[in-house]
């Protein structure tokens, strides 16, 4: 019986991943991954290894979660060294406790490898910092996928949009309408800046920025699909005077 390794692939530039993460793609037998892995690091990978795709695209997955589960204990149980990379870090919306139970129940081994999550790293190559002194003293990170209905309390949507300076909303385009009508609905201000930065850190990596309340109007007018990340707060004014990156032109993939 050997190691999992549940490993942080970073939000896309295969050269974000930490060193630790790449040497756990090195040594393993099996390296079970994830549809936002940038496949570049699965060429580090020894030529004997099994890899085996278990992405998930929205409302489709082609390997369902419990089988994932089964995967890695059986392979565990072969004896075989297991990387399970995730994209970003495998313990921000990773579904990472699901996978860890069965491992624990039957004493086997893992670690877990931290990794760059898009929340931060896209605004970053992007020019902007998600907190910044006398402006963003605050942050937080929310599924946007499961903001709907009544699946939010009151008291949240409040804490969101007036209790928190910036807002990283991962896999929220399918719901930008209702999220950014129930922060304004709960007293954010409709005119907060607010920037839409898809496939970040990477070549195809392009920024969307308007006013909150006009953000889905823009993000419908251009098709922007996930991945993505919605990010809500005065520090997004940042992004014109310390864009870097070689970004793709908004309008490429219209």
């Amino acid at each position: 019986m050997r190691t999992v390794f549940f490993v942080g692939a970073g939000p896309g530039d295969p050269q974000l991943i930490t060193l630790k993460g790449l040497e756990c793609i090195q040594h393993s037998d099996v390296i079970i991954y994830d549809r936002l892995a940038n496949p570049a690091l699965l060429e580090h990978a020894r030529a004997d290894a099994l890899k085996i795709y278990c992405g998930k695209h929205p409302n489709h997955h082609c390997i369902e979660q419990s089988q994932i589960n089964e995967i890695i204990i059986e392979k565990a149980l072969e004896g075989k060294i297991v990387t399970r990379l995730k994209g970003g870090d495998p313990c921000i919306f990773g579904r990472i406790h699901e996978e860890l139970e069965g491992l624990k129940a039957l004493g086997i081994p893992y670690e877990i490898v931290p990794g760059i999550t898009a929340g931060i790293a896209a605004p970053a190559y992007a020019g902007i910092a998600v907190t910044q002194r006398k402006v963003a003293t605050s942050f937080a990170m929310i599924a946007g996928h499961l903001c709907h209905g009544n699946s939010i309390s009151e008291e949240k949507w409040k804490a969101y949009a007036v209790g928190i300076d910036t807002l990283a909303i991962y896999m929220g385009i399918s719901n930008i309408d209702y999220i950014c009508n129930q922060l304004i609905d709960y007293g954010r201000d409709p005119y907060t800046p607010t920037a839409v930065i898809t496939w970040g850190t990477t070549s195809d990596q392009r920024t969307l920025a308007g006013e909150l309340h006009r953000i889905p109007i823009l993000v419908h007018e251009h098709k922007i699909q996930n991945p993505a990340i919605i990010l809500v707060g005065e520090v997004v004014k940042m992004h014109e005077q310390l864009a870097w990156f070689n970004e793709q032109p908004i309008d490429v993939f219209d």
